[in-house]
């Protein structure tokens, strides 16, 4: 138990610093910013407790604006991106699984892992930015914003499942 959750402070202070070090100081075409910090909601394998996984979220989402100064936006967001993770992981997993089963290339299968990486990030960013601009003025530079920085992340997440190696488990 301590483990894991030295392991979970672990991944948050790293995915937080690789934003504030990072990726905070790329913007592609002025538009696209990879927002990483949503990689560690899918690091909850199924049979996490619901509120276990929002206050990590939460305390990930709070510690991202604190360092980017964007007051609430990434705490929100990680929260709902947190809220619809559960039922996301426990309606992709494979029929055989174990219920405490990780999401990973391995156990979901790469396009499915592909697919549900992609659904997180994608509700992520659009609560980001929705939060972000909080107003329809200028509704086509966030959607232009919205749209690279969703597959910028996309990619760095799937990037760094493939770099952390998602082990198979048995």
């Amino acid at each position: 138990m301590i483990t894991t959750f030295l392991q979970r402070l672990l991944w948050l202070a790293i995915l937080v610093a690789l934003q504030l070090v990072v990726f905070n100081h790329i913007h592609l075409f002025g538009y696209a910013t990879p927002l990483v910090f949503v990689y560690f909601v899918t690091l909850f394998p199924l049979g996490t407790s619901h509120w276990n996984i929002l206050l990590w979220a939460f305390a990930c989402g709070m510690l991202a604006d604190i360092t980017t100064l964007t007051p609430g936006v990434g705490a929100a967001a990680m929260t709902l991106t947190a809220l619809v993770q559960p039922p996301l992981l426990e309606a992709m997993r494979p029929k055989d699984a174990p219920e405490d089963m990780r999401a990973t290339f391995h156990t979901l299968g790469f396009w499915h892992y592909v697919y549900y990486c992609g659904l997180l990030v994608t509700v992520f960013t659009l609560a980001y930015f929705l939060l972000q601009f909080f107003n329809f003025f200028h509704l086509e530079d966030m959607a232009i914003s919205w749209a690279s920085s969703l597959m910028l992340t996309w990619l760095v997440c799937i990037l760094l499942e493939h770099v952390r190696g998602g082990k198979k488990e048995e």
